[in-house]
Formats: structure tokens, C-alpha cells, sequence
């Protein structure tokens, strides 16, 4: 696997101050995707064991409240093990501090399943053009759910995340 940037202190990806790891490779290639340099899967520095260290360390800071997991495509078949590596690191050194990941796929047809052991907040569903709204929060379009994992797992069906 391999990462395309770490940000220190992003604002953007979740509540309040966080860590954002934005991770290479994508093939759903969405129309005017914000973030086009991460599709290639060949791109960006390789993601090692050397990587989670840091990026935990940066998460150890008392202004962070969490960790998010972008792209590029987390849960890609080339992607998962290492997202899933990432967050299980976050959430045994930090189980207080929330982790949210972004992705393309539909909740509902993510493959690999153990993800959701970790993550809190999921925002799901490609990006689409025509369903753009600059007024949503932490998603760029209509169709795109923020949906809270702990609950949704609980209740078994899709509950979404309310701040």
C-alpha cells in the first residue's frame, strides 16, 4: 500500500482538530474528484510499519480528537489490509479518539468486514457531480452517506451519524 500525504492538523475530515492520512490509489475515478492525484496506485511514498508510527504519534497530541482515513480508495482490494492495520494501531493506542474513512464502495458492499471493528464514522458512496452540495458537511455530494458504524452495527441496518 501507499499514502499520498499525511496532514498534521486537518479541520476538514471530521470534528475538530485531526490527523488525516490520504492513502494512493482509486479506480472509481469520480467526475471533478477533488483529489485526483491520489488514483494511482504506483504514486505517492510507500506505506509502512514506520508510517503507522508516525502517524500515531502525531494522533498522541492533546489537540486531536481523531484519525481519518482518505484517498485515494481505504477500502480497495489493495488498500484494506493496511487501512485495517492503521486502524486497529489507532484504536488500541487510542481508544477514546474517534476514527472516521471515507470511500467509494457502499457500506453494505465493502468486502472485508473487519474494518467496521474500528471505524466510527464511515462517509460512503462515490462522489457524483450532479448531486454536488457545498452545504453538506464532511461530503461532497446528496447521495454520499455519514453513517455511525457502533450503531449501525448494534441495530443492524444503516444509522447515520449526527453531530
Amino acid at each position: 500500500m501507499r499514502y499520498n500525504k499525511i496532514r498534521k492538523m486537518d479541520i476538514a475530515d471530521g470534528p475538530g482538530v485531526r490527523v488525516s492520512v490520504f492513502l494512493q490509489g482509486c479506480t472509481f475515478h469520480c467526475k471533478n474528484c477533488f483529489n485526483k492525484e491520489t488514483w494511482d496506485f504506483n504514486g505517492g511514498e510507500e506505506f509502512t510499519d514506520q508510517t503507522i508510527e508516525e502517524i500515531l504519534e502525531l494522533c498522541g497530541k492533546s489537540h486531536i480528537a481523531g484519525l481519518s482515513i482518505l484517498g485515494g480508495e481505504p477500502m480497495h482490494p489493495k488498500n484494506i489490509k493496511g487501512t485495517i492495520k492503521l486502524a486497529k494501531a489507532f484504536k488500541e493506542k487510542y481508544p477514546n479518539k474517534d476514527l472516521w474513512s471515507w470511500t467509494g464502495f457502499l457500506y453494505e458492499n465493502i468486502c472485508d468486514k473487519e474494518i467496521f471493528k474500528y471505524l466510527d464514522v464511515l462517509v460512503d458512496g462515490q462522489f457524483d457531480e450532479e448531486l454536488r452540495d457545498p452545504r453538506l458537511k464532511w461530503r461532497g455530494s446528496s447521495n454520499q452517506r455519514v453513517i455511525d458504524i457502533k450503531k449501525s452495527q448494534k441495530k443492524g441496518e444503516i444509522v447515520l451519524f449526527c453531530d
